[in-house]
């Protein structure tokens, strides 16, 4: 007998994914495709509808160019110092501050508020508040301690932005590891307590362990954020003294706009869309490998 998954996709299942499908050939295989064509013409927004197809001379340039290296340098530090020192902060706070938090839910809602800020508009806030002549944490620190701290200048701007990123996206790491510390078995815990178990064993032992699925997935969703951080960055800093704090998205964009060299732009999309995808494949395929091993 031929069971409901051997048999062939019906006329229902067909007629219910076609909007789907249409959807995403208008809106993501179009605009993909007229990508690949720009990627390899001479374009500019003056013959944008008729491009003159140059081959992967596009590619070359940016793969020669030393802003692409250095930009991308600034994305890959950026998107692990961050996503590292939020989840780590998110993951104290989680376990930390559970007892309080279930007493008092409402504090949940506050500790999420900097999620509810847009990042150009969290970048505003610190441009203004950290300005080296009319900031107001420049100008106590003079006043109090007699330092003179550039915190958007050339030698710390970096870590000001880390700090910056880190501020505002920690908040949705406490909430992922929250509710997956929430989600551990109280059996296990109270069972492990009563063998004698102290509390930073049944922590190292039991609860982190159970909880490592959603650490890792908090890890690669920070980083990916971290990696293509656009907003923030470019309200406080833009590409920074010679391109110091110019992240990919930002050098695409002075690339698209500033330069006026469209095919080059695309060309470092598309770069930095196969190297994502690698990237996200071998870690797919390591988890696969992992889970087949056991």
């Amino acid at each position: 007998m031929t069971t409901i998954s051997q048999r062939a996709p019906s006329s229902e299942f067909k007629l219910l994914a076609t909007p789907l499908v249409v959807f995403l050939l208008m809106f993501l295989g179009f605009p993909a495709i007229v990508n690949l064509v720009y990627s390899v013409s001479q374009v500019s927004f003056e013959n944008l509808r008729s491009p003159q197809i140059t081959g992967f001379a596009n590619f070359a340039a940016v793969w020669n160019d030393s802003a692409f290296w250095q930009a991308s340098w600034f994305s890959l530090r950026f998107g692990v110092l961050t996503a590292l020192l939020e989840c780590a902060l998110g993951l104290f706070l989680a376990i930390f501050l559970s007892p309080l938090i279930e007493k008092r839910s409402w504090l949940l809602a506050i500790l999420m508020l900097p999620l509810m800020v847009a990042p150009a508009l969290v970048g505003l806030m610190y441009r203004l508040v950290l300005h080296e002549f009319v900031g107001p944490v420049p100008y106590y620190l003079w006043e109090y301690f007699g330092a003179s701290f550039s915190f958007l200048g050339p030698a710390s701007a970096f870590w000001t932005l880390i700090v910056v990123e880190t501020l505002q996206w920690t908040p949705f790491a406490l909430l992922l590891f929250y509710m997956a510390y929430q989600a551990i078995p109280k059996e296990i815990v109270e069972a492990s307590a009563m063998d004698g178990a102290r509390r930073r064993h049944r922590l190292w032992y039991i609860e982190l362990p159970l909880m490592a699925p959603t650490i890792v997935v908090a890890l690669l969703i920070r980083f990916i954020d971290g990696f293509r951080v656009f907003d923030n960055v470019y309200v406080l800093t833009g590409s920074g003294p010679g391109g110091s704090t110019a992240s990919l998205s930002i050098y695409i964009y002075e690339a698209f706009f500033k330069q006026g060299a469209i095919g080059k732009a695309v060309a470092a999309s598309v770069i930095l869309f196969v190297l994502s995808f690698s990237v996200l494949y071998g870690l797919n395929y390591i988890a696969n490998r992992r889970k087949g091993a056991r």
